[in-house]
């Protein structure tokens, strides 16, 4: 086995870049996670079943999922830093306007301009990181990601459960989009100063090439699987806790923020020693792989224990989740680099997050009907646990080896 050479310092240009990343993506979450935490006030003030709740978690996925491939050929073409610019401004402005919404149409307008506007997030930044980075640090790159897609829930759930509790849910929502903005101060600063062989793409794969290779559909059924049982937790965990475990906000608040705290913990962790395998001889197919079928199995086991143990496991069991779910965090977007190289990376990730978050669209409304209607949360648990074993699967068998593609030499292998 070929050893991989020790991974190259990294510039400060480029250090910078991650950092903010990781902190676009901690924004991102909050943004569209605001919506989950202030569930319980919301059903009550605009009267909304669990079904109606349900359909505004989905309906920011209705644009966020097939804007995912307009993102990823917009990231590949153009330059990636403005991409990211002009669609943080849109998602800002929607979070700003909830504040003010008065209605369930209205709320169902702004989640579906809030799913177009943080669509560019995934596909802009995977490009960024093939750009800049070589294989062995994706993990590092990816794990600060990670790092913000966990603290964001963790972030908005404590901090904006305890703000709404004291003032009402309307103002964190001001709040929260206020902030999202100030990120464009620094943002558009590194972007003067990034080198012009980023203001347009270079030689890029189109979709179709991405389309005839059987480990992006692989790569794409494994992200469904892990992203469903995250997007679950991440929309129906604050009225699990409150409406069956019997949480009060504040409660409700503390302890979901642990749950993402230790999710982010172990993405950072994660991240950093597939990296560090891969640097002392491991393959990327063998470090990103272990990653996500680890990660995928405790999640079902999880889900399993949630279903059965008595409401003291349940609660453990969900914190082992979020640890499960962190680990596995840092390693789906690196696969995808991986294979993709920097000639596909944006396109990639674009199609890849395009099927992957399709959970995030059947997931909140089939969750919402199986309270209603077919058992209550035991029956969402177990679906969400049957997800996990079909990731297990996918990451492990279908995807095949995680190794990049030499484009100019590969033929298609769908036809």
């Amino acid at each position: 086995m070929a050893t991989i050479a020790p991974a190259r310092p990294m510039a400060g240009h480029v250090r910078a870049v991650i950092a903010l990343l990781g902190l676009l993506i901690f924004i991102n979450y909050v943004d569209r996670g605001n919506l989950a935490t202030a569930g319980p006030l919301i059903k009550g003030e605009l009267k909304l079943s669990n079904t109606d709740f349900g359909i505004l978690v989905s309906a920011f996925f209705w644009t966020y999922v097939p804007a995912q491939l307009v993102a990823g050929w917009l990231a590949q073409r153009f330059c990636a830093y403005r991409v990211i610019a002009v669609g943080l401004a849109i998602w800002a402005l929607a979070t700003i306007a909830t504040a003010f919404a008065q209605s369930f149409a209205v709320l169902l307008a702004l989640r579906l301009l809030l799913g177009i506007g943080e669509s560019v997030a995934f596909p802009a930044s995977s490009k960024l990181f093939a750009d800049h980075l070589p294989p062995e640090l994706y993990g590092r790159g990816n794990g600060a990601t990670a790092i913000g897609l966990s603290f964001g829930p963790a972030f908005g759930i404590f901090v904006g459960g305890l703000v709404m509790a004291a003032s009402g849910w309307r103002l964190s929502f001001v709040l929260f989009g206020a902030v999202s903005l100030l990120w464009l101060v620094p943002w558009l600063m590194l972007d003067r100063r990034a080198p012009r062989a980023h203001a347009v793409a270079g030689a890029s794969q189109p979709l179709s090439a991405v389309l005839a290779r059987p480990q992006a559909w692989a790569a794409a059924l494994g992200h469904f699987c892990t992203n469903y049982s995250f997007y679950f937790m991440l929309s129906w965990l604050p009225l699990y806790l409150v409406k069956t475990q019997g949480f009060t906000l504040a409660e409700m608040a503390s302890l979901g923020g642990v749950i993402y705290l230790l999710q982010g913990v172990a993405a950072m962790i994660a991240g950093s020693l597939a990296d560090r395998w891969m640097q002392t001889g491991w393959t990327a197919n063998r470090a990103r792989k272990t990653m996500l079928v680890t990660s995928n199995a405790l999640v079902a086991l999880c889900m399993a224990l949630i279903v059965l143990g008595d409401p003291r496991v349940a609660i453990g069991a969900l914190a082992l989740a979020g640890i499960a779910n962190g680990i596995g965090a840092s390693n789906v977007f690196a696969t995808g680099q991986t294979i993709a190289g920097p000639e596909a990376a944006g396109t990639w990730i674009g199609f890849q997050n395009f099927l992957g978050n399709a959970s995030g669209i059947i997931g909140p409304i089939l969750t919402g009907w199986l309270v209603d209607h077919a058992g209550g949360y035991p029956a969402a648990f177990a679906v969400a646990g049957g997800f996990a074993v079909l990731g297990v699967i996918a990451w492990g068998v279908l995807i095949g080896r995680i190794e990049r593609i030499d484009w100019r030499a590969a033929k298609p292998l769908l036809a």
